[in-house]
C-alpha cells in the first residue's frame, strides 16, 4: 500500500486545528482528519521548529534541497540513457 501524501496546506490546517483546540487530544484530532496520531505529533513538532510553519521538501531522505535536486537529475539522466539504449537497439534491429 502506498504511503499517503498530504499537501502543505492540509498539514498546516491540521497543525492550526491542534493549536486552536488545546483541550482536544492529538489522538482524537488524528481520527477527525483520518491520519495517524504519530503524524499529528510529527507535524506539530516540525511546525514548532519552524516558527509554526510546515516546511517540506517532498519524499525522500535528503539532507538538503541540493541533494534532492542531484537525485532528480541523476534519475533523469538514467531515464534518458535507458531511452537512448532502447533507440539504439531499435535502430540495430531495423538496420538488419
Amino acid at each position: 500500500m502506498a504511503k499517503p501524501t498530504f499537501t502543505d496546506e492540509f498539514k498546516q490546517g491540521v497543525v492550526q486545528y491542534v493549536l486552536d483546540h488545546p483541550d482536544e487530544s492529538k489522538l482524537s484530532i488524528a481520527k477527525r482528519f483520518d491520519i495517524a496520531d504519530s503524524t499529528v505529533h510529527k507535524w506539530v513538532k516540525d511546525a514548532d521548529k519552524n516558527n509554526g510553519t510546515i516546511v517540506s521538501r517532498g519524499s525522500g531522505n535528503f539532507s538538503s534541497d541540493e541533494a534532492k535536486e542531484i537525485a532528480r537529475l541523476r534519475k533523469e539522466l538514467k531515464d534518458t540513457q535507458d531511452a537512448l539504449d532502447v533507440l539504439k537497439k531499435a535502430i540495430g534491429i531495423l538496420g538488419k
